[in-house]
């Protein structure tokens, strides 16, 4: 039996993918964005806003502070680079993620569930292979939009015009989506705000996303057996001088 039939991306189920955007606080600021419960980061930074580019590094909390785990491996990012997500963080002035536009939304976000076309994975998450029947909604409008629905259950008409299917090894014959991740970008699924945000498999390194994170398999199967969700793990996705600006306020860690 089919165990889950319609999920918000920002739950645990599964929650893919201007010229200036200099930014500054539009929201009080708080001393920290990252929850006490956090002890894993994945952090991103890209070199700058229009990059379609960036380097992964991982960090975990121990005794106290933050121990980064590697050096950093290169990821892409979206065709138009980044613009500002909806997540953890307070809300930002400057160019906002919307439907459509190739951009990678930046900002702190929940790690939510991993997916893929196997059984089964090597990794702490929440796990959910995915069928034929299993796409996730980019169509502004519909009800179920930023929702991964199952189309056995919803319809053929509820998932007309999705360009999300969760299969694309069936769909669109390539092994983008064979393992991946939830990125809870936009939870309250806030129409046309962008929607189906993951970290999955890249093409290449020099093939840019729709607005995803991209990586090899290689770093991915990494990523996936160091993520613990007890841990409570977190993306910080950040153009390399917001990050700088950011770091004390939000109080990420030192990359060095």
């Amino acid at each position: 039996m089919k165990k889950i039939i319609i999920a918000v991306l920002a739950t645990t189920a599964l929650s893919g993918c201007v010229n200036s955007t200099t930014s500054t606080t539009t929201t009080a600021e708080t001393t920290t964005v990252i929850p006490s419960q956090t002890q894993q980061l994945v952090v991103v930074v890209a070199d700058d806003w229009q990059a379609i580019g960036a380097k992964l590094y991982r960090f975990e909390w121990v005794a106290g502070q933050w121990q980064q785990q590697e050096q950093g491996h290169a990821v892409v990012l979206g065709r138009t680079g980044l613009a500002w997500g909806i997540g953890l963080h307070p809300t930002q002035a400057g160019v906002q993620k919307q439907e459509g536009d190739g951009k990678a939304p930046a900002g702190v976000f929940e790690l939510g569930s991993a997916f893929g076309y196997l059984d089964s994975l090597a990794t702490n998450m929440t796990y959910q292979g995915m069928t034929a029947d299993d796409y996730c909604i980019d169509v502004k409008g519909s009800p179920f939009y930023n929702q991964l629905v199952d189309k056995s259950v919803v319809g053929e008409a509820a998932v007309k015009g999705s360009s999300e299917w969760m299969r694309r090894d069936i769909y669109s014959q390539d092994n983008l989506y064979k393992k991946g991740l939830v990125v809870k970008h936009n939870s309250q699924n806030i129409d046309g705000a962008g929607s189906c945000i993951f970290m999955h498999l890249w093409r290449a390194e020099n093939k840019p996303t729709a607005g995803c994170t991209a990586m090899t398999e290689q770093n991915m199967d990494t990523l996936l057996a160091w993520l613990d969700e007890q841990k409570a793990p977190l993306l910080v996705s950040l153009p390399a001088s917001e990050y700088q600006q950011k770091q004390l306020l939000w109080k990420l860690p030192t990359i060095k």
